[in-house]
């Protein structure tokens, strides 16, 4: 029987054949050095991650210091913006304590609208122990090319099963599975979804999540009751608005989302003098200080956005530490559900209003 043959460890010469550059303009690429052109720099990096190739650290490299730097990237702020700079915030209180807590000073750097090629170029060579990447709006392809660096990297709020990298993340299924449980235990049977367009992994595994738990409770699922809108709270608003002005029928009631979308939402239904929780249930996700204070209080999912904090902490310093190469680790947070006013009905059974019934009525309607 032939021998197997070893698989050939991958060089800078074959990442230097893909990216079409040399290889001397590869290593200055990956240490961070040298006059290369931004796009040059693009070139390389994004076929290292193409080629999954993890680089050593080269000897020359300045020193780490005892330094963790956190990136929060918004690549196109539809989800990364004020309306969720509290959950943001409290992320890197997590962080903060146990890096400190750990001998390491945690500095917070902001990226708007740069692209990730420009991300990773500012992180090589950079004098620091590790990252932390807010991983919202990032994609399969970003993450692989921030992990391509070869620095201890984890990245939250986000999640890939099939990438070699490190992720501590919130438990979507769980938290819908609670948000669905809810409603039917209430005595609800049309349960619709207000989902969003903007492409984030939360927010795709939260839609896979609505369907799989409906599907495991044995609740059918109309589809026309399944709409989708933009992520910010004007968007989701104005998407909202346009919807029911079409006529849309609601269903009994509804699981945003994310607060943020709840929030919108709910001003359009208002809109239509339909009231929250009477004529339409609603239950958000994200637990967001608003939620707390608003007519009626929001019923939403909290996930420890500190407890997410600290794990990537945790699981940072155990890489940076760490004397061989570890195998990469997968957290999941679970969720709790805070109950409120929003969703709980006086009469589940009422029929919930129809903005098209309402039109031919004659019911007061904005004027499109």
């Amino acid at each position: 029987m032939a021998l197997m043959k070893e698989k050939k460890s991958l060089t800078i010469r074959d990442i230097a054949d893909v990216a079409g550059v040399s290889p001397a303009t590869v290593s200055l690429v990956l240490n961070g050095k040298g006059e290369i052109s931004g796009m040059t720099r693009a070139r390389v990096l994004e076929a290292v991650a193409s080629l999954n190739y993890i680089p050593r650290i080269a000897k020359g490299r300045t020193e780490a210091s005892d330094t963790l730097r956190f990136l929060k990237i918004a690549k196109h702020g539809h989800t990364v913006n004020r309306d969720h700079s509290h959950f943001i915030s409290d992320y890197i209180d997590g962080m903060s304590i146990e890096a400190t807590r750990r001998g390491y000073t945690l500095e917070v750097i902001s990226h708007e609208g740069q692209s990730i090629s420009t991300i990773a170029e500012s992180l090589a060579g950079a004098p620091i122990s590790g990252v932390i990447a807010l991983g919202t709006e990032l994609s399969e392809s970003d993450v692989r090319i921030i992990q391509s660096l070869g620095l201890p990297t984890v990245f939250i709020d986000t999640f890939y099963d099939v990438i070699d990298a490190n992720f501590v993340n919130m438990n979507n299924e769980d938290a819908v599975y609670k948000v669905l449980s809810r409603f039917q235990n209430q005595g609800f049977e049309r349960i619709g979804f207000v989902a969003s367009h903007v492409d984030t992994t939360n927010f795709r595994l939260r839609k896979e999540a609505f369907f799989k738990n409906m599907t495991r409770l044995g609740l059918k699922v109309n589809e026309a009751d399944v709409i989708s809108v933009e992520s910010t709270y004007d968007g989701a608003y104005n998407d909202a608005l346009s919807l029911l002005r079409a006529g849309t029928e609601l269903a009994e009631c509804y699981f945003c989302t994310n607060d943020v979308i709840a929030y919108g939402f709910i001003k359009a239904l208002r809109e239509f003098d339909i009231s929250i929780p009477d004529d339409v249930s609603i239950i958000g996700f994200d637990n967001l200080p608003l939620s707390s204070t608003m007519e009626p209080s929001l019923t939403t999912i909290d996930v420890s956005k500190r407890k997410i904090g600290y794990l990537a902490v945790t699981v940072l310093d155990d890489l940076i530490n760490a004397s061989e190469t570890q195998p990469s680790v997968k957290i999941l947070v679970g969720a709790e559900l805070i109950a409120r006013s929003s969703d709980v009905r006086k009469d589940p059974q009422k029929p919930a209003k129809n903005p098209r019934k309402m039109r031919e009525n004659g019911g007061k309607l904005p004027v499109a």
